[in-house]
């Protein structure tokens, strides 16, 4: 298995993860807010550090790829790249969406083949960043941006249990009243979380541009002004 460095700053975590043989090596995060310009730097040498002290080889670098906040996925992507570019090795971009997923995949009872998963992403006020995909990361509803209704997922839903996972789970609960509707709150996208996913980028050989990626943003930057 490869020696991958993991790094996550798509929401307000912030977070990087050695992983290879199958674990999570070492695992440096920051849950408490936006600081990810402050500490996703520290982040990084202590997982080089981490990788030196077992003597591994980094021999890939992936990055959370979004959709997520603009600010976030800039400066983990362009960390990313640059250190990608030093190690030489390749770069993964890994879908945000897929990480909150597998989180509850491996990590909550009563998971089972026939499972969907609707992680969310906030977008602001009653938007977010979605999809829906089953146990096998198959997307039933592309990726997009949606404004929640009572009617959201409802065909989904009247199919049977969908799990909602993600920062948007808080608002989606007082739209949202379907009794297949299940939501687990607290979820974040972590690199711990991203173990499986880049691993699988890797043996499959796919991977990012480390010149010309861009974050998977879904929308384009709206800035704000004063009035």
């Amino acid at each position: 298995m490869a020696n991958i460095l993991n790094i996550e700053t798509s929401t307000e975590a912030c977070s990087v993860a050695l992983t290879g043989d199958c674990a999570v090596l070492a695992n440096f995060e920051d849950r408490t807010g936006r600081h990810h310009a402050e500490r996703l730097g520290g982040y990084i040498e202590q997982a080089l550090g981490a990788a030196k002290e077992q003597e591994r080889k980094i021999e890939a670098v992936a990055v959370s790829i979004g959709p997520g906040s603009y600010t976030g996925l800039r400066i983990g992507l362009s960390m990313a790249k640059g250190l990608a570019y030093s190690l030489n090795v390749p770069l993964i971009g890994v879908p945000t969406l897929q990480i909150l997923a597998t989180n509850v995949m491996f990590n909550h009872h009563g998971i089972n083949l026939e499972s969907r998963f609707a992680p969310m992403i906030d977008a602001r006020r009653m938007e977010v960043y979605t999809c829906v995909l089953d146990m096998w990361l198959k997307e039933l509803m592309p990726v997009q941006p949606l404004i929640l209704t009572p009617e959201s997922y409802a065909e989904f839903l009247d199919q049977g249990p969908l799990l909602f996972m993600g920062n948007g789970v808080e608002k989606a609960k007082t739209i949202i009243n379907h009794p297949n509707a299940i939501f687990i709150e607290g979820i974040q996208p972590l690199a711990a979380d991203m173990l499986a996913l880049s691993e699988k980028a890797y043996r499959e050989g796919k991977f990012l541009d480390v010149a010309y990626s861009v974050p998977e943003y879904l929308k384009e930057f709206q800035s704000t002004s004063k009035k």
